[in-house]
């Protein structure tokens, strides 16, 4: 699993069967703390995320376990978003923090 940033939306309108209905969000690679640290890249999104949120994807074979994508042509599914982060005991990163600012 990695922790991504949303960065916006992909827009298809010609897609496989199994993706008619499913929201494409354009992520990029984050570190813990936000900052993006690589390639964007396009995923399933399986729990209702927006642009600009912090999210948990599943990668390979794991991004075929939803409902929303099993027996799909997946390799990158949003599962998760996230409200905070903490490396030894410190929050490096905080959504109500994010949003304050």
């Amino acid at each position: 699993m990695l922790i991504c940033r949303t960065t916006g939306t992909v827009v298809s309108t010609m897609k496989h069967e199994r993706l008619h209905s499913r929201k494409l969000l354009m992520v990029r690679r984050s570190a813990p703390d936000g900052t993006p640290n690589g390639d964007p890249f396009v995923a399933v999104d399986a729990i209702g995320a927006g642009e600009d949120e912090m999210v948990i994807v599943a990668l390979g074979s794991a991004a075929r376990e939803t409902d929303a994508t099993r027996a799909s042509p997946v390799d990158a599914t949003i599962i998760g978003i996230i409200d905070s982060t903490a490396v030894g005991g410190k929050v490096s990163f905080a959504k109500s923090r994010e949003r304050s600012a």
